[in-house]
């Protein structure tokens, strides 16, 4: 059987511009990076304003197991299966980071015969993005610290600085260091650290942003630091933005590539779910809104971190109203959830499929508390049974939630046909109206109130405990005015508690919240429960390992 890259590197690519042209743009209104990679500009982008949106569909999943979930696979299958019905679909994903590619994840741009392509790219450093949103944060940085050690008019106390370094690696040796060592005209010393690109207030920043003009002013909202009088030093008291935005110049533009059958796709942005927000950039989702009639995008890991991140952070931003949501799981999975072992996941296990099916049924819920409707997308794999297939498909009948086999990974667009006919017809068909789309929260509640409303209502927690630290910093940032912003839950993807060994549906947990951090300029206030790193490690065994390159150029590892 082929490796993901060799199916990827065996497929006829079409030039970007003749996918521009098939998008209805001229080729002036892309800017190319080589043969098969764009950007769409500034000017393109406020030409269509006129145009009629299409319809959003957000593929999201249950909780991610070892066993694999294929949710980005789905979502390219999803709009080629789209393109095989004759409609009008437009892609629009985030960009993968190199940590997981070298850590213990692999590649992000689909895999078999539902890829992004060229996917070497797009896992690699694609179009620049994230080395341009590193540039830009770190530029911060060291305006700050520049500012301490040539006088420090602003009196920074450099024990409260807010702001990491970051670096789109996965490097745990990072996570705590000590700058300034040295001669006195090396800088101040003081404890910092980096944290990876993705999980930056930068890239959420970019990825929220509507214009370069309201990216500027994000960035000059960036909390930097507290004074000795206990003052916010924001970066625009730095007199950064100007400069920041300048690096970020070509990164705000969106990418335009191509799937494997080469139909457009828009690849944008990359914050992760579990330590950020978890969805591509608002200008690549408002951009294929009005180049295609049905556009497919995706939040990371489960309903309960990316989708509820994406309903009541990203839509409530962009005023953007979700036609419906597609559920991914796996047989496999929800055995997993049932307590079998991934050595196990092969054999048929009708009764811990009863048993692991409550985190599907609790995500499909979750959706539910939206108002978007729901289709279940059931990612076929070769060792599952008919009678397992048979079970979840009973299972959401009796829901009254649409289920369809999807096979796009071994069969690209055609495995998603009978996903796609469910798609349309529950968009056209639905009980519910566009109208009807509801965040979870109102915004003119507490932190406290958001934290514990989500936390009952998504996570199924009976309490939230908020630490010391939390308390303070909550007090702190309400003090400050920011208290009516949307909150994003930095949490472990691997269950609905903040114990990744939590599996299945637990209950009456208590979400305990360590920390919390205002991310002025992105708009939200980011929690931090459980032990999720924003510097992950590297596995014992990571991905790079097997990641090579011969005489000829030709990469290999890559997955």
């Amino acid at each position: 059987m082929l490796t993901d890259i060799q199916i990827a590197q065996s497929a006829e690519l079409k030039k970007i511009t003749d996918i521009a042209v098939d998008l209805g743009l001229s080729a002036d209104d892309t800017e190319p990076y080589g043969h098969y990679k764009a950007k769409i500009p500034q000017k393109c982008i406020d030409r269509l304003q006129e145009k009629t949106e299409g319809k959003l569909i957000l593929v999201t999943a249950i909780n991610p197991t070892p066993a694999g979930e294929g949710k980005t696979t789905t979502s390219i299958g999803l709009s080629q299966a789209l393109c095989r019905l004759n409609k009008n679909a437009v892609l629009a994903l985030r960009e993968p980071s190199l940590g997981p590619v070298f850590g213990v994840k692999g590649g992000a741009a689909g895999g078999g015969y539902s890829q992004v392509l060229p996917m070497e790219d797009i896992n690699l450093h694609f179009t620049g993005d994230m080395h341009a949103i590193t540039g830009a944060n770190n530029l911060l940085c060291a305006l700050l610290d520049n500012h301490i050690q040539q006088g420090n008019s602003l009196g920074i106390d450099p024990r409260r600085v807010q702001i990491k370094r970051c670096l789109d690696m996965n490097d745990r040796a990072l996570r705590n260091t000590i700058i300034g060592l040295g001669a006195k005209i090396d800088g101040t010393p003081r404890q910092d650290g980096f944290i990876i690109t993705v999980a930056s207030e930068v890239m959420a920043i970019l990825c929220l942003a509507n214009d370069l003009p309201d990216l500027k002013a994000r960035l000059g909202r960036i909390l930097v630091a507290y004074s000795y009088d206990n003052k916010p030093v924001f970066a625009s008291d730095l007199k950064a933005p100007g400069a920041m935005a300048t690096l970020l110049k070509d990164a705000i533009n969106p990418n335009l590539v191509q799937t494997i059958e080469n139909t457009p796709a828009l690849i944008h942005g990359g914050p992760f779910a579990n330590i950020a927000h978890g969805c591509n950039s608002v200008r690549a989702t408002k951009l294929a809104l009005k180049l295609g009639d049905y556009v497919v995008t995706e939040a990371g890991f489960g309903s309960d971190l990316g989708a509820e991140k994406f309903f009541d952070i990203k839509c409530r931003y962009a005023g953007l109203t979700p036609a419906c949501a597609v559920l991914v799981a796996t047989v496999r999975a929800l055995k997993y959830n049932g307590g079998v072992p991934k050595t196990e996941l092969a054999a048929e296990n009708i009764d811990a499929l009863k048993k692991g099916i409550i985190n599907l049924k609790t995500h499909i819920e979750n959706i539910g508390k939206f108002n978007v409707p729901v289709i279940v997308a059931l990612n076929r794999f070769s060792t599952d049974s008919d009678n397992e297939l048979e079970f979840v498909k009973n299972f959401c009948d009796e829901m009254n939630v649409p289920c369809a086999l999807s096979e796009v990974f071994l069969k690209g667009g055609e495995g998603g046909i009978e996903l796609a006919n469910k798609v349309v017809e529950t968009i056209h068909n639905s009980q519910f109206t566009i109208n009807n789309f509801t965040p979870l929260y109102e915004l003119n509640t507490t932190i406290k109130e958001k934290l514990e409303t989500i936390a009952r209502e998504i996570y199924r927690a009976g309490r939230v405990k908020f630490e010391h630290t939390a308390e303070k910093s909550i007090s702190e940032i309400e003090n400050l005015g920011f208290g009516n912003l949307p909150v994003c839950v930095a949490k472990t993807q691997y269950s609905l508690s903040d114990d990744p060994l939590k599996l299945g549906k637990p209950e009456n947990f208590t979400i305990t919240v360590r920390d919390v951090k205002l991310s002025a300029g992105a708009g939200f206030i980011v929690a931090l429960t459980g032990d999720v790193m924003t510097m992950p490690g590297l596995p014992k065994t990571p991905s790079a390992n097997s990641i090579d390159i011969d005489e000829n150029g030709s990469v290999t590892g890559l997955f």
